[in-house]
């Protein structure tokens, strides 16, 4: 069972890792750091933002609409952290 738990946390690195590589990248977009008419740049952020929509999808129904805020990707960190950081070592405890 340690080892189930050992797979959950390492997803749970991963997803945390892709969402912070999609944050940092809308930001450089939005910075006109990074160009989308390059193909490199419009392939990895569009492979990301189909990857991330259904994460966001639902997290973006349950919140109120804040204009141009979006605010699904530091929920969706606040969950990843909890799961990685409070329930899966919680679990460990509570099955060892």
């Amino acid at each position: 069972m340690g080892t189930i738990l050992s797979i959950i946390a390492l997803l749970l690195d991963v997803a945390f890792m892709i969402l912070l590589v999609h944050v940092i990248m809308s930001w450089l977009i939005n910075f006109n750091v990074l160009n989308l008419g390059q193909p490199l740049v419009a392939s990895i952020w569009d492979g990301l933002n189909r990857l991330l929509e259904p994460v966001y999808g639902p997290i973006r129904r349950m919140m109120p609409n804040t204009g141009a805020l979006d605010l699904a990707p530091l929920v969706a960190f606040i969950l990843i952290i909890i799961c990685r950081d409070i329930i899966v070592p919680d679990l460990a405890r509570a099955l060892l």
